[in-house]
């Protein structure tokens, strides 16, 4: 018995009978619909008084008959049938308009969405009799606009014109639709098939459009979006992932399911197409349903942003506490978005220790995830005990510890290697480095101090991945200081000092004696230096790539630092005259990392002074 798909509810039996006679048509591969195919939609919809369609299959039989109300019919679910680069899926759908109407955005949506080889609109008359037939199919799209951002808080789409990823078709006559559908489809597979053999991809995770949903209630919800946006866009260009758009909108509220809504959600669709991307990054944590839901609509890979930054931290991580880390925070992730996984995991196991009520592969697959977290757990504390029991050691030698924190991308790495003549890597991305580095800096009179690199803070950090590297900071909780490096070219750094301080509380480290210090100062104007330093009377202004900047944070440190230095006649003070040590044996103190050491000659404390004094009036201050 044929089956009938869709708002199948309350048709009568005639209506029924002649919705399954629709199955017994023939369509030529040349022709769209047949004549009859046409007559046979008409006099289902006139019957029903919904929409009718026909998925009809290039062999020419009828693959599924879909019934709809009065204005939409929503598609079964078809698969992916030849969807791979450059083909369509084998079917087109004609349907059914009762009012005359033509082809709507949900129709062109699930063209572009479904990639159905084409659709078309039987425009029929009040009485039921089919008058014109209006159709559309895909073409490439070739043109590459530059990144626009949409925002929407009044309905409209707010960005230009851009190359559609469909053409439209009529309305025609019936009798007057003139076209070879099958050497049609054949050309424009052909020429799909080429732009993907030919298209050039810079980033390796390739094109994502970046959304940003925000309720347009809040005071400043504009600015504070465009800054998350500008962010989003950094964290994906380090994740690999070349940006082809953006797309903010503002709403009254959040829609609970889809995050957009459905009829922005469908133009995101059809832009994506456009600009041939195949991602979205949202730019929030989606529930698992929102997720599953936005997915399912789209036929786009979906990432939220904790997806992203797990993303990074896994290709980042280089040690093996840090990839400890970073798997156990995808565990965490994952494991209560197991349940969207497909079909397959439902099905019950057999066999020796199957018998009985059974366990399912998802089942098993939340069993074995939670004893691989419990696993990185143990692993965790046990690397945790040997970090402490270095802290111990480096106590005992009363070597002081100085800790950089920050934001990420303020230039923390950089630092580091300036101040100890390190080579840790250093680069103009978000999260760079992930793990913890330890170097020793060498003063006069046999005095060092060990200072540490840690992992750059982020507004929002997931918190699965705060709870994995919490032990991270444990190096810094046993710091005598903390420099708290702020990126003073970046127009956002009071939201980075806000979001820094808050992590510090959280991690229980507010209470540490700390350093402000202002980099990247060649960035900006003198004019702004000297206003940074009025509003921070106590804070550094330098440029981490030059040394000779770094007088008067050496200077601070010295002057901080003096009483867990032993009894000396003089404070260590600085002179611009440095050289590189050779590393020398740590004793196991470093993590088992080569260490890096500066010696600086002693001068006097007026020399120190004067340093300061001179650092300051590089900038004007």
């Amino acid at each position: 018995m044929p089956t009938l798909y869709g708002n199948t509810t309350g048709l009568s039996p005639l209506a029924t009978k002649t919705l399954e006679r629709i199955y017994r048509r023939k369509v030529p591969l040349a022709s769209i619909a047949t004549p009859e195919l046409i007559k046979a939609l008409a006099e289902a919809s006139h019957e029903t008084g919904r929409q009718v369609g026909a998925l009809v299959h290039r062999s020419g039989e009828i693959d599924y008959v879909v019934v709809g109300d009065a204005t939409r019919l929503m598609l079964p679910d078809i698969g992916r049938l030849r969807a791979a680069q450059g083909r369509f899926r084998a079917l087109r759908l004609v349907h059914t308009h009762l009012f005359n109407e033509p082809l709507t955005r949900d129709d062109l949506v699930d063209l572009v969405r479904l990639r159905l080889d084409l659709i078309a609109a039987v425009q029929l008359s009040p009485q039921g009799e089919p008058r014109t037939v209006q159709y559309a199919y895909n073409v490439p799209v070739h043109g590459k606009g530059a990144v626009t951002v949409t925002v929407d808080d009044e309905g409209g789409d707010g960005r230009g014109k851009a190359e559609l990823p469909y053409r439209t078709v009529g309305p025609v006559a019936v009798g007057r639709v003139d076209v070879d559908f099958g050497a049609l489809i054949q050309a424009l597979e052909d020429e799909f098939a080429k732009r993907s053999r030919t298209r050039s991809v810079s980033a390796k995770d390739g094109r994502a459009i970046l959304v940003h949903v925000a309720e347009k209630a809040k005071a400043g919800a504009l600015a504070r979006a465009e800054e998350s946006l500008r962010e989003l866009t950094e964290l994906a260009g380090t994740a690999g992932v070349d940006v082809a758009d953006t797309v903010l909108q503002l709403r009254d509220r959040i829609d609970p399911r889809l995050v957009l809504g459905k009829g922005k959600l469908d133009e995101v669709v059809l832009r994506a197409s456009e600009l041939d991307a195949e991602t979205l990054v949202f730019d929030r944590d989606l529930t698992p349903s929102q997720a599953s839901a936005i997915a399912k609509h789209t036929d786009l890979k979906v990432l939220d942003r904790t997806q992203l930054i797990l993303d990074i931290f896994a290709q980042r991580a280089e040690s093996s506490d840090g990839k400890l880390q970073v798997e156990l925070a995808q565990l965490k992730y994952t494991l209560p978005r197991l349940g969207q996984k497909d079909d397959s995991l439902s099905r019950l196991t057999g066999g020796i220790g199957g018998r009985g009520p059974g366990e399912t592969k998802l089942e098993i697959g939340r069993r074995r995830a939670k004893e691989r977290v419990s696993f990185l757990e143990a692993q965790l504390k046990r690397l945790s005990r040997q970090r402490e029991q270095r802290r111990r050691r480096r106590a005992r030698l009363g070597v002081p510890v100085v800790s950089i924190v920050g934001y990420t991308n303020a230039g923390k790495s950089t630092l580091l290697n300036t101040l100890t003549g390190a080579d840790v890597l250093a680069e103009n991305k978000l999260f760079a480095t992930l793990d913890t580095r330890s170097r020793r800096l060498r003063f006069p009179e046999e005095r060092e101090v060990v200072i540490t690199d840690t992992v750059g803070f982020i507004r929002e950090l997931p918190k699965d991945l705060f709870a994995a590297f919490r032990a991270t900071f444990e190096e810094a909780a046993d710091a005598d200081l903390l420099l708290h490096v702020v990126d003073a070219s970046d127009p956002a750094r009071d939201q980075h000092i806000e979001t820094t301080e808050a992590l510090l509380t959280e991690l229980d480290l507010i209470g540490i004696p700390r350093i402000l210090v202002f980099n990247k100062a060649d960035l900006i104007a003198p004019e702004e230096g000297r206003r940074l330093l009025l509003g921070h009377p106590d804070a550094v202004l330098l440029s981490a790539t030059d040394r000779e900047t770094t007088r008067e944070l050496l200077a601070k440190l010295a002057d901080r630092l003096k009483s867990r230095w032993e009894e000396a006649a003089t404070v260590p003070a600085y002179e611009a005259e440095a050289e590189g040590g050779e590393p020398e044996e740590d004793g196991g103190l470093f993590d088992g990392e080569a260490e890096s050491m500066t010696v600086l000659g002693p001068t006097s404390g007026a020399g120190a002074e004067a340093s300061s004094a001179r650092a300051r009036g590089t900038f004007g201050a």
